[in-house]
């Protein structure tokens, strides 16, 4: 791909570009708006324009309708965040933002879009007020939600005996809602929550006083309600501390398979997660691995970047049916035809996008493979549970969206 000298300009700020034919006037223009260089990054970040890209390039190479796609990293800031998408909307053209991982993020965002009649298709954002109590018509959640993640593995834990929790909590909106949400599901078990500590975030990488805390508390299990680097750290410095052969478990409310690859077989064995996606779970994931492995460079291909395919290919399909031209005119159109719309593609199959926005998706529990069972560098996960996707979300009548009628 040639790079003329808008593209570099674009790319010494902190954007890259990405798209086909790009002589056709006018492109439909896409921001991935994610985490390139923070805590997220190996979650979200370059897998996930990866997976906007992919869709753009296989949707422009069936219609002939130009996608351009740029990305911007939002350092976990929602000032930072909100400031890219109000330049990307009202000087660079830009249709729909992709990703948001950091849920505070991608409130701010999602309420500008609203304000724009622009289009947000969260796939990093986990927190459930994204289609509850803030929800927007203008934006989707399409690939996991703190709910979904709760239901998942806290209530596995609690099945098997693990019924007294103590929380290590990212402080922020999505980690707030992921403990919310699992100690909802505790309690509903029969189970309680001794206690919780919350440090700051993105600030954190010692977090020695915090397990220690929890360990004082004397619970069955420690619920780490936060993600990527954070829960890595977490982990590895509970299992410094030894905590685990005091019986403890620990609970990675959302881990993947970029932090069990991180964290390494013998470590991360037998650890158990709620995912959306996993690259081998059947043929077609397994056809799209295969498809946007070249843009991965050789990382593994994970749920954030099949969440951006996800999104970005429905939502091109939207703009397809509903004209580009009037697509443009208004972002909510667009949003109202992809819930009319049966989402299917090759990352999670068919499905629905319901009306506050939440992209229905099951929930697969997956534990850590050992060593032995392994057969090769990205096989890490065994398939345990899978929950339905109407069960894995939140019930509508329960989010408290206000442009929904229950």
């Amino acid at each position: 791909m040639t790079l003329h000298r808008r593209d570099l300009l674009l790319a010494g700020a902190g954007l890259a570009v990405s798209g086909r034919a790009r002589a056709q006037a006018a492109p439909l223009r896409l921001g991935v708006l994610t985490d390139m260089s923070g805590p997220y990054r190996d979650l979200t970040g370059p897998g996930s324009f990866a997976g906007a890209r992919q869709a753009a390039e296989e949707f422009s190479a069936a219609t002939g309708i130009a996608v351009e796609v740029i990305v911007g990293d939002h350092q976990n800031k929602p000032d930072v965040g909100a400031n890219i998408a109000r330049q990307w909307f009202d000087r660079e053209g830009v249709e729909a933002v992709i990703d948001l991982p950091n849920s505070a993020v991608a409130l701010a965002v999602s309420g500008i879009a609203r304000e724009k009649n622009k289009v947000v298709l969260g796939s990093g954002v986990g927190s459930t007020v994204f289609t509850g109590a803030q929800c927007s018509p203008n934006s989707i959640q399409y690939t996991y939600d703190t709910y979904m993640l709760a239901k998942g593995t806290g209530d596995a834990l609690v099945k098997q005996g693990a019924d007294s929790w103590y929380f290590i909590t990212a402080d922020y909106a999505f980690g707030h809602a992921l403990q919310a949400d699992t100690t909802r599901f505790v309690e509903a078990a029969g189970g309680k929550v001794l206690g919780s500590a919350r440090y700051p975030f993105p600030a954190t990488t010692d977090f020695s006083s915090f397990l220690l805390g929890a360990q004082s508390a004397r619970p069955k299990v420690i619920g780490l309600a936060n993600a990527g680097a954070d829960l890595v750290n977490c982990i590895k410095q509970a299992r410094e501390f030894g905590l685990m052969r005091g019986g403890v478990k620990l609970a990675c409310l959302l881990m993947t398979v970029v932090d069990t690859i991180s964290l390494g077989l013998p470590e991360a064995q037998g650890l158990l997660m709620t995912e959306s996606f996993y690259w081998d779970l059947n043929d077609r994931t397994r056809a799209f691995a295969e498809r946007v492995k070249s843009k991965r460079q050789g990382g593994v291909v994970h749920a954030s970047c099949a969440g951006c395919y996800g999104a970005t290919l429905h939502y091109l399909k939207a703009v397809k049916d509903l004209g580009l031209e009037r697509a443009r005119a208004s972002g909510l159109e667009v949003v109202e035809r992809m819930k009319a719309m049966p989402t299917d593609d090759d990352c999670f199959g068919p499905g629905r996008i319901r009306e506050d926005g939440r992209k229905l998706t099951p929930g697969y529990l997956f534990q850590v493979k050992s060593p032995a069972e392994s057969r090769g560098p990205f096989d890490v996960h065994k398939l345990v549970a899978t929950t339905p996707a109407e069960e894995a979300a939140r019930p509508l009548a329960e989010g408290g969206c206000p442009f929904v009628r229950s």
